[in-house]
């Protein structure tokens, strides 16, 4: 473990000199209080042995904005196989814009449970559902109205994909490797671009993969994206409530490995107004009946009920209510408009899109393009549910 840490932060640095090698005059990495620790002096800490009684346990969970996540860790004298098997917790509700000082005890309770790709085997990642002292679901807990969603249409077995887009930034809040001046050229070149005038920051991006795989989340490809300093991973097919589970310890992994190298990773759905991409959060959606022979017609159907509920969910696909979606949905840059629904073959600029190969073969899936990027996946794939599912 010990080798394996020290060429981890040694990469940590080599990236860094050869970013500011690259770009003389700005020190991009340094402007962060994480990137000038001493990585190697907690390295040696790290390779302690730990006791095979003791396991770190970091309870993750969402907090009073609705796309910030919080952590805490605990340790355990067993190792536990389920969440299930997690001791409820506690924590001050009044920090986390949850709750008021004079009743902030807010309940912290184990949903999801993944492999630590930090702290490295046996030690856990642990997703929670956050509860008021009166043990009703806090306001941004909406993981609880998903799954009583997910129940009532589990004979249909609803599968979902988000492929979550994202932005890079240095600590001064500019996107990572532009100039601080100006503007870098138009885009074109940087859409699964290769070369170190076309990407910026990979080496954070193939941490998160990597890791993620460690974790156990079903992450399944990255790439990338239109934005310079952009990028995009996707997570699923995961069936129900736990592909929010997947993507929000995704996100957690993402923004935890960004630290290490002294980067924020921003969701924001629109992080540089003008002729710039946005960053969506779109979501892939099938049933069992849409996978099967002729599933097409069943895919016609659900965009049909989708049509009628237009406004409904663009209310539940970003954290404040479609605001957020307003500077993304213009017409313009891959996006449909906010105020009409479209749907399309192929069409990148549809509220729905079908894709290609879905249409030929008749059968598939459907994706909403529509969803942003800080977007909270059990609001997005509740609505879906509710709608296409459960016709309400």
């Amino acid at each position: 473990m010990f080798f394996k840490q020290q060429a981890v932060f040694s990469a940590i640095r080599t990236f860094s000199t050869m970013i500011s090698s690259a770009m003389p005059g700005r020190k991009l990495l340094e402007t962060s209080p994480n990137y000038v620790i001493k990585k190697g002096v907690a390295t040696r800490f790290q390779q302690l042995p730990q006791p095979k009684d003791k396991v770190q346990a970091m309870y993750v969970w969402i907090d009073g904005t609705g796309q910030d996540l919080r952590a805490k860790s605990r340790t355990l004298d067993f190792i536990p196989t389920k969440p299930e098997e997690l001791p409820v917790w506690m924590y001050d509700g009044s920090s986390t814009y949850q709750s008021q000082g004079e009743n902030s005890d807010t309940y912290l309770c184990p949903v999801a449970m993944f492999n630590d790709p930090f702290r490295l085997a046996p030690n856990k990642l642990v997703m929670c559902e956050t509860y008021k002292h009166d043990q009703t679901p806090a306001d941004t807990n909406h993981r609880k109205a998903a799954l009583e969603a997910m129940t009532k249409a589990a004979n249909q077995k609803p599968w979902f994909g988000i492929e979550q887009e994202y932005t890079l930034l240095d600590t001064d809040g500019q996107p990572f490797g532009w100039p601080k001046t100006g503007y870098p050229g138009p885009q074109g070149p940087y859409y699964c671009g290769v070369g170190a005038d076309k990407v910026y920051g990979r080496d954070i991006v193939e941490g998160h993969y990597r890791a993620c795989l460690y974790a156990g989340i079903n992450i399944t490809g990255e790439n990338a994206e239109v934005m310079p300093a952009q990028w995009e991973f996707q997570v699923g097919p995961v069936e129900g409530i736990s592909i929010g589970d997947h993507l929000w310890m995704a996100r957690f992994i993402l923004h935890r490995i960004a630290e290490e190298f002294g980067i924020v990773v921003t969701l924001d759905p629109k992080p540089i107004p003008g002729d710039w991409n946005g960053a969506g959060a779109h979501c892939n959606f099938s049933t069992q009946a849409m996978r099967g022979n002729n599933g097409i017609c069943e895919i016609e159907k659900a965009i049909e009920k989708l049509s009628k509920q237009h406004m409904r969910h663009i209310k539940a696909y970003d954290p404040h209510g479609g605001k957020d979606n307003e500077r993304r949905l213009t017409g313009k840059h891959e996006t449909s408009s906010i105020q009409n629904f479209s749907s399309g073959v192929a069409n990148r600029g549809t509220s729905i899109r079908i894709p290609r190969g879905v249409a030929e073969e008749k059968k598939g899936y459907l994706e909403d393009r529509r969803p942003a990027a800080n977007c909270d996946p059990y609001q997005v794939t509740e609505a879906i549910v509710r709608t296409v599912c459960l016709n309400e």
